[in-house]
């Protein structure tokens, strides 16, 4: 049986709902949606903070953003695409995984986008 790696972020919707904010099996790293937060900050804004959150979920799995191999971004607006994307851009220009924008119309909390990941680490 695979080991499971179970990373949490502290949020307490994690045991209300019954998730993680990553799992890793075997040399896979799974990355729930996440949002910021940032409620009344931008899309770009919360898309930066967004990855950073998802950046410290890969590194204790023993990830980095380079093993990314499928990305997901849902927005309340398909107006943020290009201010979303811009930010993706910074972090995965040279990585270029898979990547889906979908427009969506709400997400938790308020919130204007939310990014999933999904990681293979090498062996």
């Amino acid at each position: 049986m695979t080991q499971r790696q179970l990373i949490s972020s502290g949020s307490p919707y994690e045991a209300v709902a019954g998730y993680s904010r990553a799992v890793k099996a075997g040399g896979f790293v799974f990355v729930s949606g996440t949002t910021s937060g940032g409620i009344g900050v931008d899309a770009a804004a919360q898309a930066r903070e967004i990855l950073d959150r998802i950046g410290k979920a890969l590194a204790e799995a023993g990830a980095t953003f380079a093993d990314t191999v499928r990305t997901r971004a849902y927005l309340t607006s398909i107006a943020d695409f290009e201010a979303v994307a811009a930010v993706h851009g910074e972090v995965f220009s040279e990585i270029r995984p898979a990547f889906a924008v979908v427009e969506v119309g709400a997400l938790a909390g308020g919130a204007l986008v939310e990014i999933e990941l999904d990681a293979l680490i090498a062996d």
